[in-house]
Formats: C-alpha cells, sequence, structure tokens
C-alpha cells in the first residue's frame, strides 16, 4: 500500500472554475491530487495534497471570496500517525498491520462558522439515494450554507449528474434532467447569480 484516496476525478471543481471565469468572476480553483488541468487562461489555480493542505488554503482565501463552492472530495479520514510511524520505511511483516484512522476536519463547516453575511456559501452532498435529500438538509444546516447540491453517489467519477438544489428556504430544485458536469457547472452558477441577486 502507497497512499490512500477516493476515487474524485476533479472534473466538476474544473468545470465549475472554467464557467465562472466565462461569466467574468475572478476565480481561484483549489485543485486536489488530480492529472486533469484547468484550461482556462484567467483562473488561478492553486494545488494541494491532503485535507490539512486545504484547510491551509482554505483559511487564506475563504475570509475574503465573495462565493465559495467547495466541491472537493477530500478525505473524512486519515492515517493517526505518531513518532515512530514516521520513521524510515515500515517493512512487510507476516503479522501484517493494522492502520489507525482519525477523523480529518470538516472544512466546510469551519469555513461556514466564519462566513460573513455578505458572502454566499454552496456545498454538496455526494450520498446514496435512500438517504440523499435528508442528509444534505441536514448538512445545509449545520455547516450554514445558502445551497447544497445534493448528488446521488453513483454519480461519482461520472462525466454526468443529476442532482437536486436544496436552500434553507423554498422547495427543493431539481436539475433539468442529466446533465454533462460542463453544463451542470453553468446551470449552477446561473442559479447561484439568481439567487444572490434577491
Amino acid at each position: 500500500m502507497r497512499y490512500l484516496a477516493n476515487r474524485s476525478s476533479g472534473r466538476l471543481g474544473i468545470a465549475l472554475a472554467e464557467a465562472a471565469a466565462r461569466t467574468g468572476w475572478t476565480v481561484t480553483l483549489l485543485l486536489g491530487p488530480t492529472p486533469r488541468v484547468c484550461s482556462h487562461s484567467s483562473v488561478r489555480t492553486e494545488r494541494f495534497q491532503t485535507t490539512e493542505d486545504l484547510r491551509r488554503l482554505l483559511d487564506r482565501h475563504a475570509p475574503r471570496c465573495d462565493v465559495l463552492i467547495m466541491a472537493a472530495a477530500v478525505a473524512d479520514f486519515r492515517p493517526k500517525t505518531t513518532r515512530a510511524t514516521l520513521r524510515g520505511k515500515t517493512r512487510r511483516a507476516r503479522t501484517g498491520l493494522t492502520l489507525r484512522l482519525e477523523a480529518t476536519p470538516d472544512l466546510l463547516a469551519r469555513c461556514g462558522k466564519r462566513k460573513s453575511r455578505a458572502q454566499f456559501f454552496v456545498g454538496f452532498a455526494l450520498e446514496p439515494d435512500r438517504t440523499l435529500l435528508a442528509s444534505a438538509r441536514a448538512k445545509l444546516a449545520r455547516k450554514r450554507l445558502d445551497l447544497i447540491v445534493a448528488n446521488p453517489l453513483r454519480t461519482m467519477d461520472s462525466q454526468e449528474i443529476r442532482a437536486t438544489l436544496l436552500a434553507p428556504q423554498g422547495p427543493p430544485e431539481p436539475t433539468p434532467g442529466r446533465m454533462r458536469k460542463t453544463a451542470f457547472a453553468r446551470w449552477l452558477l446561473a442559479q447561484i447569480r439568481a439567487r444572490r441577486a434577491r
């Protein structure tokens, strides 16, 4: 074993950054470990590897942004390390190895606690269908978000998305059918602009 990771492709985050830049927004994309790159020349990209790296970037950028769209699928757990585990190489043994994990901080909830009234924060809830809307509503309130995208788990690493938007007030708003992630990015940004203008 060399590392623990998820299957997140970065496709949606890049689509959102490029769509926002095309509408004239000043965009900083915080992009995790993916071989994909953002092709729009005006998007400033900063890379991160771990949840802790992203925490540091958010501490710097989130207080100054007008809109934060948190589409990054960062790890919920990380290996719990001690001085002994950091020394040298752990060699193969017949007895095996027990890996202890610890929870990572909830970065979006952390940002939400510091959010100003002028800021607009959007999160994502990637969940199985049976718990999707209930889980998204709970996250919306707990993380102090203005919008949350309830996204079925089966869309992970897909090029398409069929999701539902939830806000603190008003009925759920589904996407107009299945959409390519590039089309979804444009649709979501239009929703954000309309809601911020109210």
